[in-house]
């Protein structure tokens, strides 16, 4: 069969939204408020800084705007892989914070369960499973790769098992794969769009007052308070927690440190008993390759196979448009993928087919930054991983607002800032070369060439 006709009936929305317990939007904000803490935008990083401020102080008046609804973007579309890492990685995070890369081990896990138990105080139900992801090897040349991954994993506080070939295949069946490293604790698969929704009721329930279609237009400051303009009136803060990550900021000088690019996936139908037979997954473990171009791959609670990364697409100008969600030249390759990885699934067809733009910085984790004499505290630049660490990303920006000296904040991670992206057209130009050579060193058995080593050594160097 030709794999371009397994896209033929697939909806071209995000499938974790389209759900019939999506709740209803809250109303938009019309006329003027006050309160103590403003969260502007409604994904994870904005629901987690509303929920724990309430927790921290169940008195203070907190208020969230979103532009759309509340899980509507990223946080709503993701492929669902909650890792404990806050350093996109482990590897990213040896390379750039050695000194305090065991602190942030420690920290990413304590938050990874404190999700988790957050999950079960407030009875959030989002088909949290704590199973595991494997890193494969799809190339001879990545199956050395694997002992060297796992003994650093290790050394570092993970459980992990190096599969052979036989192993990795008596896991999840298929023929490309030569082996794999599995960690087994540190990483969960959750469903996107219930965990935003759970978080959402969670914060009504707490008292947030959450106005949904009220996007945050401009930010100023007045002596000891802080207003943000909204289409129907204007909302005056003591503090303001800006979460908008791949859109705009309202601090312009923020600006140049993210760039919106657009990652796309497909989900297939249910498997029927023979078909999940045929590929195993009785772990249900997600799993990822290890080349630059690289598929995140999982099972859903309805054993569907979500199949998604590969293509990264930048758009000139960091525009970030609707039109931009739909991309049909990456859906076909991604399918002509999914079918040379599972053969014994020819016939299979996708439900659905969606993109959306993710927010990257060039250390490829969150960075953070108070403005407005520390008034306004923003976090952004999650790039991909942020299901876990956007929790963190609210714990740290609490803390800056309060102005307290913590743990988290005494950290290199949290005080100094990524390296910005240069304006257009070198922006561009720079995203474009950088992807051809990582695509070539996925040709060239992994190795590097002259442009990707020199970024390595400015620190800007894109590994998987």
């Amino acid at each position: 069969m030709d794999p371009l006709l397994s896209l033929q009936d697939a909806d071209p929305t995000p499938f974790w939204l389209d759900d019939p317990r999506r709740p209803q939007a809250t109303p938009a904000l019309v006329g003027g408020t006050s309160c103590d803490l403003l969260v502007v935008g409604g994904g994870y990083t904005g629901l987690w800084t509303a929920l724990l401020a309430k927790e921290r102080a169940p008195s203070a008046d907190v208020v969230l705007v979103e532009a759309t609804e509340a899980g509507g973007a990223a946080s709503g579309r993701n492929g669902g892989f909650c890792e404990s890492s806050l350093t996109h990685g482990l590897a990213n995070g040896l390379a750039r914070w050695p000194d305090e890369i065991g602190v942030l081990e420690r920290l990413g896990r304590e938050n990874l369960q404190a999700m988790e138990d957050t999950l079960a105080r407030h009875s959030i139900d989002c088909d949290w499973e704590r199973t595991g992801s494997l890193v494969v090897a799809t190339e001879p040349h990545q199956v050395g790769w694997l002992a060297k991954e796992a003994e650093t994993a290790a050394r570092h506080g993970a459980t992990v098992t190096v599969l052979d070939t036989d192993a990795v295949r008596a896991e999840v069946n298929s023929p490309t794969f030569l082996g794999a490293v599995w960690n087994k604790n540190d990483i969960a698969m959750v469903n996107p769009a219930r965990l935003a929704w759970g978080l959402k009721r969670a914060c009504l329930e707490l008292g947030v007052r959450i106005h949904e279609h009220t996007p945050a237009l401009a930010l100023d400051e007045h002596g000891a308070l802080v207003s943000v303009r909204t289409p129907y009136g204007r909302i005056t803060a003591r503090r303001v927690a800006l979460a908008t990550n791949a859109y705009p900021s309202l601090v312009r000088r923020h600006r140049l440190y993210t760039v919106p690019v657009y990652d796309y996936a497909l989900m297939t139908e249910p498997l029927s008993a023979q078909q999940l037979a045929s590929v195993g997954w009785r772990n249900r473990q997600g799993w990822a390759g290890t080349a630059n171009y690289f598929h995140y791959v999982r099972i859903s609670a309805d054993n569907r196979i979500l199949w998604g990364g590969y293509d990264v697409v930048y758009r000139y100008g960091a525009r970030v448009r609707s039109e931009h969600d739909q991309r049909p030249k990456t859906f076909a390759t991604l399918a002509r993928q999914f079918f040379r990885t599972f053969p014994q699934l020819e016939g299979i067809r996708f439900s659905h087919a969606w993109g959306g733009a993710i927010d990257a910085s060039t250390r490829f984790c969150a960075f953070f930054d108070t403005s407005h004499h520390g008034k306004v505290a923003y976090t952004a630049g999650f790039t991909g991983l942020g299901v876990g660490a956007t929790r963190f990303g609210a714990e740290v920006m609490l803390d800056l607002l309060a102005d307290e000296h913590t743990e988290r904040t005494a950290l290199d991670l949290i005080r100094r800032k990524p390296l910005p992206f240069p304006p257009e057209p070198v922006r561009s130009l720079g995203i474009g070369i950088t992807q051809r050579s990582l695509a070539r060193a996925d040709r060239n058995k992994g190795r590097r060439d002259l442009w990707l080593r020199s970024l390595d050594r400015l620190g800007l160097g894109f590994g998987t």
